[in-house]
């Protein structure tokens, strides 16, 4: 008779997991529908199904080194297909959560930055911080004359707070992303591999968000996420640009020379896509909203920052243009103060998922895994009807138990 194996539970993971946004857990009932639906799990060890059994036990350890938990894009289309309602992908989007919380330090700060409860304390101590900056500066007012918001805020003052708030979030999401790394290594047994083409054709796949268009219910999340995505790349280009002429090239400040610089080309190109692509992204979340879910507070939290940071910054060039100083400068300031939270507040929200996910789809060509999976066409996964209760999500339960039987 085999030995027997003591399961030791961590409740407050399962409550830290509901608390965040998996309230339907519970609701699963282990017959491996959204395993069957999915077009981005490997073939070898899938998921969803085996993470939302660990998760209801609350074995925790099960997540240390997991990549499977951010290999999913939560798609969603295990959630529409899934016959009791449980959506895994908000499940298992509040497991990334709690695995931010693991990696990062202070891990405290992923509870006090993505709870509901503070999210007054978010958005005031940016807000404070720079106010009594810009007053120790004697910048902090309207300025008098035309609208420069180097009178405000100058250059040097934004290298000086802004480099440090950036430099920290990367220093670490990066610190978070080697233990991640290390434990992936010694959770799956892998010691070795191809690092540097593992690492090349991941970039590959990012690029093209591949991934993205597997998605089934929720397609058009591929186009709001690369735009998304690629507004961020456009206005970093717009931002180096800038500090070449300024600081490596002391030419006179960009922002100068018209609106067919490089500078503003980049900035207002990228600051549109990034308006279009948060649109989309809250379109999406609220017309699937029944089936799928709208999200919660640590998806939303993202999506407002990064929304303000590019509406506030596109609405203080207009005012900036028509020269509306009172109001130029208070958009301007809550600009700043949006883009400061964003910058500290990287390893500790949603936004981590670019450490995390990227190290997770690097490893799984790093260990080898992906190129043990067989190529399935997404039609051939997602021909099974969505259910509507557990009888009808019976014949998907056992097919989805005959295609996890190597968990």
């Amino acid at each position: 008779m085999a030995d027997a194996t003591v399961v030791k539970p961590d409740l407050d993971f399962v409550k830290g997991v509901i608390a965040a946004g998996g309230e339907s857990l519970k609701k699963c009932y282990q017959c491996a529908t959204c395993t069957v639906v999915c077009n981005v799990t490997p073939d070898k060890n899938p998921f969803p199904r085996k993470e939302m059994v660990w998760a209801q036990w609350g074995l925790k350890e099960k997540f240390k080194g997991n990549p499977d938990v951010w290999l999913c894009h939560q798609c969603n289309d295990c959630s529409s297909y899934c016959p009791r309602g449980a959506k895994p992908g908000e499940v298992l989007g509040a497991i990334r959560k709690q695995t931010i919380k693991q990696y990062s330090a202070p891990g405290v700060l992923v509870d006090l930055v993505n709870n509901k409860k503070f999210w007054p304390l978010i958005v005031a101590v940016p807000a404070v911080l720079l106010a009594v900056l810009l007053s120790a500066a004697g910048t902090f007012g309207i300025p008098e004359g035309e609208v420069i918001f180097s009178k405000f805020a100058s250059t040097h003052f934004i290298q000086f707070v802004f480099t440090p708030a950036l430099i920290f979030g990367v220093a670490v999401g990066i610190l978070g992303m080697k233990k991640f790394w290390a434990d992936m290594k010694q959770a799956n047994g892998v010691y070795s591999g191809d690092l540097k083409g593992s690492v090349t054709e991941t970039l590959k796949e990012v690029a093209g968000h591949q991934k993205f268009k597997s998605c089934g219910v929720s397609a058009d999340r591929f186009t709001s996420h690369f735009l998304v995505f690629y507004s961020f790349i456009a206005l970093g280009i717009a931002t180096a640009l800038g500090v070449l002429y300024i600081d490596i090239l002391g030419m006179e400040s960009p922002f100068r020379l018209g609106y067919g610089t490089p500078v503003k080309l980049f900035g207002n190109i990228g600051a549109i896509a990034l308006i279009a692509g948060i649109l989309l992204m809250m379109n999406s979340r609220f017309k699937n909203a029944e089936k799928l879910g709208v999200g919660s507070y640590f998806d939303w939290l993202l999506i407002g920052i990064i929304g303000t940071v590019a509406l506030s910054g596109f609405l203080a060039q207009l005012m900036r243009i028509a020269g509306v100083a009172p109001l130029a400068y208070p958009i301007y300031f809550i600009h700043l103060v949006f883009v400061f939270s964003l910058f500290i507040y990287l390893p500790f929200s949603k936004l981590a998922h670019i450490f995390y996910r990227g190290a997770a789809m690097c490893f799984l060509k790093y260990s080898g895994r992906e190129a043990e999976q067989a190529v399935v066409q997404p039609e051939a996964k997602t021909e099974i009807p969505a259910a509507s209760g557990p009888e009808t999500g019976e014949s998907a339960g056992e097919a989805g138990q005959a295609e996890t039987k190597q968990e």
